[in-house]
């Protein structure tokens, strides 16, 4: 629009006379049709705050402010580790041998996080296997599924301390997901053990592994909430239960199938309700953990 100029007519809204002049068939406002500069940012506005992810809307926002570049942090880097000599990876269970639920599983889970997936490899049920794969990754973050117990066949405990790490969590009052872990490997790389149960391995998906990629990515945390449950839920004695649930009327819903190894439940969820020891009566507020689909990590996040 050239400086001078008051008002914009669209061409629908205008006739032109016999010597060819323009004429508004109607009132014409001051400023009609006309974007002001300034109107959606100014010279020193922060467009978005650090931790917020590359969406397409994102990179559309950038470009359209003149943007050629943006700097990210890059996804963390994940290697996922199946510990188990009783996991078959086809076939239907047969003769004590079981199918690899997490293999599948874990990998897409922790994409959907905003990780990148270097490898998912089995493991043997040796210590010297899972001695060297733990000291030779080169991932941010090593996730093995299993062994975190104290049997006779549960080496990740003793490789950690003959790797030296440190061990920050050792198991949590959560059920299921107790035997979960994190240990430091070195500055800036982590190990967390998931339980080898398939839903207790979720809880530490969302609860250990979740917040420390978040960490590592420089996302923000989401704002915490709770909402009422419908139903009553029974309670651990002293433990916090993780519930998969779903939303019905500004309600939770409890599933069924919400034991340690069923996936049933979570597989239909809208996330998982964390219910205080001794349980949950309806009406209850309770929290929430989201499941990540519907908030995909689509890039990067600003630094």
């Amino acid at each position: 629009v050239p400086p001078e100029a008051t008002a914009v007519i669209r061409s629908e809204h205008a006739r032109t006379d016999a010597n060819g002049h323009l004429h508004a068939q109607g009132d014409v406002v001051q400023g009609q049709d006309i974007r002001p500069r300034g109107q959606e940012c100014r010279s020193g506005d922060q467009l978005l705050p650090a931790g917020t992810p590359v969406t397409p809307a994102v990179l559309g926002l950038a470009a359209a402010a003149g943007y050629d570049e943006l700097l990210t942090v890059p996804r963390p880097r994940v290697e996922v580790l199946v510990l188990g000599d009783e996991l078959l990876t086809e076939g239907r269970p047969h003769d004590g041998l079981i199918r690899d639920a997490l293999g599948p599983m874990i990998g897409p889970w922790l994409r959907t996080l905003g990780a990148e997936i270097v490898a998912t490899r089995r493991i043997a049920d040796d210590a010297g296997a899972l001695y060297r794969a733990v000291t030779r990754s080169t991932a941010d973050l090593v996730i093995t599924t299993g062994g975190t117990a104290s049997g006779p066949v549960d080496h990740v405990h003793p490789v950690l301390h003959k790797a030296g790490a440190e061990l920050l969590v050792d198991g949590v009052t959560v059920r299921p997901g107790h035997p979960m872990l994190l240990a430091g490997l070195a500055p800036g790389r982590h190990l967390v053990g998931l339980p080898g149960n398939p839903l207790a391995a979720v809880s530490g998906l969302l609860t250990l592994a979740e917040p420390l990629l978040r960490a590592l990515a420089g996302r923000r945390a989401p704002q915490p909430y709770r909402v009422p449950v419908r139903d009553e839920i029974p309670g651990h004695p002293s433990d916090t239960r993780l519930v998969p649930f779903v939303h019905r009327a500004e309600r939770l819903v409890p599933l069924h199938f919400s034991g340690p190894a069923m996936l049933r439940g979570i597989a239909a969820a809208d996330g998982l309700a964390v219910v205080p020891p001794g349980g949950a009566l309806p009406g209850a507020e309770l929290e929430v953990l989201d499941l990540p689909w519907t908030a995909a990590v689509e890039g990067g996040c600003f630094t």
